[in-house]
């Protein structure tokens, strides 16, 4: 429990520092973007880290996807979500670094892109949002 409260308070962390990276977008600050989507990525894998450590947790007391149907289910939604947060980390990390250089020819479409990203990423949080009671407050 302590450590998916943690979780939730690192994605949730990680919805602002998506919509602060964008934000910088729109005021025309690259370097500004540059940090707070560093800061979403980072905080991405704080996120898989965490999970990491819950799992060996979960793994070491003999609570595998095999032990009952409650582990199944959780090890399947919550596996699935953290596949969701590789696919934001490799979209952000795209966005943070060969993809600036649609910055210098199209700012726009380079908003409007972190923006579709940032759609991806809160509704990924959100997901969360929902795992979180429903697996860990039962």
């Amino acid at each position: 429990m302590p450590l998916a409260t943690l979780n939730t308070a690192v994605l949730i962390t990680s919805s602002i520092t998506m919509v602060l990276a964008w934000a910088s977008c729109k005021m025309g600050s690259l370097p500004r973007f540059r940090l707070w989507m560093g800061a979403t990525i980072a905080l991405a894998f704080v996120f898989l880290v965490v999970k990491y450590f819950e799992y060996s947790h979960k793994f070491h007391l003999g609570h595998t996807p095999a032990h009952d149907n409650f582990y199944a289910v959780y090890f399947t939604m919550t596996g699935l979500h953290g596949l969701h947060i590789v696919g934001g980390i490799i979209v952000n990390s795209y966005l943070l670094g060969p993809g600036t250089k649609l910055w210098a020819k199209d700012r726009e479409h380079f908003t409007n892109r972190v923006e579709n990203a940032g759609l991806y990423w809160h509704f990924v949080d959100l997901v969360w949002i929902f795992l979180f009671p429903s697996l860990y407050l039962l």
